[in-house]
């Protein structure tokens, strides 16, 4: 049986939710991963008002669409990172500007998100972690095991309280595997697993575009971690290597040509998807397959369009019968 499609709202937040829950409906999606912002879910009042996701499932309902997750990304970050002025684009206005506050409301937050997503029968919250290391990553000035140990540990130590309401509530957190996450490869994404003695709830939102750029095969990803990818983001992303631009951006903004790397449209860029629909059956996923669009060269419309097309068109059910099966006398 193919795949139910969705389309995380996070790149539609500045509409309201159910202008996109019209429009998502009308171009044939299955269904919405809903964002923590704008509008969309305010995870304290659906965790604490049982009319607030009555009402948001209602909208659901009204244009057939169903959610199997949310999307907290903003919040998670907020809760492992060291504190700089960009986070404060993430967090209320009453906490901007004060570390402390700022991480104190995100976990929160991601407790909360777990009791919103029970709320609305959905059983994974996809997000960041945040990464209190990720400025070690070049090795200059030099960076010891110590400080990455120390930096796996500070994550399972704020973490920790979190996945514990999680469990609570019947509910999976998954990492999305991406730069400026603890876990932004294989083996950072292992040495997670290990670091919370591989509890049962954080697993992985899987995200190929993150991984190809950096130089991975997507795929393998997710033989690694069979039984750890809770939820799949499709999106593409097209690598150019010009002499030019490397990996690291260039500091040029999304869309500018110039760079090593741009997100692209589904069926626009560089990944294998057939590889890894082949893989996801393999592995026995399936939950949805979630159309995170990204493209500052192309009408986002008609982009989440073409994209859902796109997805159906490879959305294969795993082989019944083995094809060769009946070629004996």
């Amino acid at each position: 049986m193919a795949k139910p499609v969705t389309l995380f709202t996070g790149q539609w937040a500045d509409l309201p939710f159910e202008e996109v829950c019209r429009k998502a409906s009308a171009w044939g999606y299955d269904g919405l991963e809903i964002a923590c912002w704008g509008d969309h879910m305010d995870v304290r009042k659906a965790a604490s008002d049982r009319t607030y996701a009555a009402r948001k499932l209602q909208v659901l309902k009204k244009y057939n669409l169903q959610c199997w997750a949310l999307g907290a990304h903003l919040a998670g970050q907020c809760v492992g990172d060291v504190y700089d002025k960009r986070l404060d684009g993430f967090a209320p206005d009453a906490v901007k500007g004060d570390a402390k506050r700022i991480r104190a409301w995100a976990v929160e937050e991601m407790k909360a998100s777990a009791r919103a997503a029970r709320a609305m029968g959905c059983y994974v919250v996809n997000g960041f972690m945040g990464s209190p290391i990720w400025k070690f990553l070049y090795s200059f000035p030099p960076t010891t095991e110590e400080m990455v140990k120390e930096g796996f540990g500070t994550i399972k130590k704020l973490w920790t309280p979190i996945l514990d309401v999680f469990d609570e509530q019947g509910v999976k957190f998954a990492l999305e595997v991406h730069p400026t996450e603890i876990a932004f490869d294989l083996y950072t994404a292992k040495r997670l697993l290990e670091t919370f003695e591989c509890r049962a709830a954080l697993g992985f939102n899987f995200d190929p575009s993150h991984l190809l750029w950096q130089g991975l095969e997507p795929h393998l990803f997710i033989r690694e971690f069979p039984d750890r990818v809770y939820h799949v983001h499709m999106k593409d992303v097209a690598v150019t290597r010009d002499g030019k631009a490397g990996i690291l951006g260039s500091h040029l903004p999304f869309g500018d040509l110039r760079r090593g790397w741009n997100f692209r449209s589904l069926g626009h860029g560089d990944v294998d998807f057939d590889a890894i629909i082949r893989e996801l059956n393999a592995v026995g996923y399936g939950g949805p397959l979630s159309v995170e669009w990204e493209d500052n060269g192309m009408d986002r419309e008609f982009g989440a369009k073409e994209s859902l097309e796109f997805v159906r068109s490879m959305n294969f059910a795993p082989a019944a019968v083995a094809f060769d099966k009946n070629m004996k006398k």
